[in-house]
């Protein structure tokens, strides 16, 4: 079961992460997050008072505004890093995200096998690959690797804490509102501040309406991500969970090769082969 929900939570995240990169060529990142948030908490709150997921309401709530914080927070500024570059060393970087999950796993006591270690060593270095890491070429500027560390100890940062934020299917839905509208919330303000400086809220030619689906998807996909997470959190080794969750950057590469016809060069070939077996290893250990 950990297995599967792991795996589900890096298909989502993968396809979130490839509809985010389309829309920010049309839109402002903050808008993109903001909106596709906002989307996502409004069919949230829906269900939380269709099951009565407010009465599950309690101190661990304090654990999803927390991930709410961390979230946007680390998505700023990994869109951020990318647009500083290079994106071949920006986007393998932020997979140390793991790394936060695996440690807090490692922490509380957790043991997994060798078989399972091997496994763990496999699919990080091929989810590293599969991002196509940039090994020559011009200096990284050191702000951009900043940034990608920030982002990924956010990411990782929300890994961990999602699994703390309930422990009932009802209790799931009301933490993930809660961070969404947390979410929202920050996301809401560093937008009203960047527009106060002068950037725009929206692309030159207005708000595209025919985004909003695409908009909601992203939105949802992401809130859909961290519930499957929670779930495999829950039910298996965290050390497990994190790192088979931590593929989606190779479901995105595989994603752009699939619509965009983008060709994977061979290392990130090599890379998402390596995450495949890194997975079995995992799943069978």
């Amino acid at each position: 079961m950990t297995a599967f929900f792991a795996l589900t939570t890096s298909l989502l995240w993968g396809l979130a992460d490839f509809g985010g990169g389309l829309l920010t060529r049309r839109a402002p990142a903050l808008t993109v997050v903001v909106v596709s948030q906002g989307l996502a908490a409004a069919v949230l709150g829906v269900i939380v008072v269709a099951t009565g997921g407010w009465s599950e309401a309690g101190p661990r709530l304090w654990f999803a505004v927390a991930a709410g914080l961390a979230g946007p927070v680390a998505l700023l500024s990994f869109y951020k890093a990318l647009a500083l570059g290079p994106m071949g060393v920006v986007s393998p970087l932020a997979t140390l995200s793991v790394a936060v999950p695996v440690g807090v796993g490692l922490f509380l006591g957790e043991r997994p096998g060798l078989l399972q270690v091997a496994g763990i060593a496999v699919a990080v270095t091929g989810v590293v690959l599969a991002g196509g890491p940039q090994l020559r070429g011009a200096p990284v500027q050191r702000r951009a690797i900043l940034l990608t560390l920030v982002a990924a100890a956010g990411f990782g940062t929300v890994f961990a804490l999602i699994t703390e934020a309930s422990t009932t299917v009802t209790g799931l839905f009301l933490a993930l509102f809660v961070q969404r509208l947390t979410s929202v919330a920050t996301g809401g303000t560093a937008l009203w501040l960047s527009v106060r400086r002068g950037a725009p809220a929206l692309p030159a030619t207005g708000f595209a309406w025919s985004a909003l689906p695409a908009l909601g998807f992203v939105g949802l996909a992401d809130v859909a991500a961290n519930g499957t997470y929670s779930v495999a959190a829950q039910h298996g080794p965290v050390t497990v969970a994190a790192v088979l969750a931590s593929l989606y950057p190779v479901v995105t590469a595989l994603a752009a090769r699939g619509f965009l016809s983008e060709r994977l060069r061979a290392i990130q070939a090599a890379g998402a082969g390596l995450a495949l077996v890194g997975t079995l290893l995992l799943a069978t250990g």
